[in-house]
């Protein structure tokens, strides 16, 4: 963990952010900034810290709703599985509790999932959607990155008490989560369909060494209407979504980035429609 990820360990009794009752949970959120709301879902294992400085980044000018999802951070488990769908429902019925109609939702990795899925069964309530390092089909990994996949189990956790992540979140039962991160890692999936379906701008990111197989990266752009042809001199033919490769970085860092909010944002800024955002907010 880099020294970003442990500059903000809070105790119990100072927490900065909330809990959300929803569907038997109480998911764990933090709200930093103002403006229009940016949900941001991080990768599996960690919690918020994975974005480092990019979580200020973006709140100078948004919302930031950072959530600790399922079993993660601070959001305790409960007796159901990790989903895609299930957190997904999660996200949906959190943004209702903040009375929230609409936001963007970034997710990285296993949250990339999450925010994929919650594009695909709530689409009414994602203005825009970007992916950080996230596939669209299971085959999306690398072959090597699936074997690791197939090994995880609770044996995964033996160190974990010797990592500042135990110190961060310590009521978190680490050897259930790396078994069930194992048991969802391991379920196939081919959302293709419904990612072609889809009809939100979308902005995908990834790395320039990535765990995601590049021939998949262009995949998936392609199932979002991009790669089909030339932009034209000015432009005007390009598709709705976007593509980002960042360079130097990997599947395991790319959300430490500095690169990352300054690609993302020019994004998210543009053609907003005017809605009351943050009425209700608790």
């Amino acid at each position: 963990m880099t020294k970003e990820m442990t500059e903000s360990i809070h105790t119990k009794e100072n927490l900065p952010g909330k809990f959300a009752p929803v569907n038997g949970l109480k998911v764990y959120y933090e709200l930093y900034g103002a403006g229009q709301p940016l949900v941001m879902l991080h990768g599996g294992v960690g919690a918020s810290e994975m974005f480092g400085a990019n979580l200020a980044a973006f709140a100078a000018n948004r919302l930031v709703i950072a959530v600790h999802l399922q079993a993660h951070g601070r959001t305790a488990d409960i007796d159901r599985p990790l989903s895609y769908e299930l957190m997904a429902d999660d996200i949906s019925a959190m943004l209702k509790y903040l009375k929230i109609s609409q936001a963007d939702i970034l997710g990285y990795s296993l949250g990339g999932g999450v925010a994929l899925q919650t594009a695909i069964r709530h689409p009414e309530m994602v203005h825009k959607l970007v992916l950080i390092s996230t596939p669209a089909r299971r085959e999306g990994w690398y072959p090597e990155v699936l074997a690791g996949f197939d090994q995880l189990g609770p044996e995964a956790a033996r160190y974990m008490d010797q990592s500042p992540l135990y110190q961060l979140y310590p009521d978190v039962k680490w050897a259930k989560l790396f078994t069930k991160i194992g048991e969802l890692q391991r379920l196939d999936y081919d959302w293709s369909m419904e990612v072609a379906a889809m009809r939100m701008p979308t902005l995908i990111s990834f790395a320039d060494a990535d765990a995601i197989r590049l021939q998949h990266i262009m995949e998936f752009f392609t199932l979002l209407g991009g790669g089909q042809r030339d932009a034209g001199l000015e432009g005007s033919l390009r598709p709705a979504a976007q593509l980002a490769i960042l360079p130097g970085v990997t599947h395991y860092n790319i959300a430490l980035s500095p690169n990352l909010a300054g690609i993302i944002t020019p994004f998210l800024r543009v053609a907003y429609r005017v809605l009351s955002w943050n009425k209700g907010i608790k």
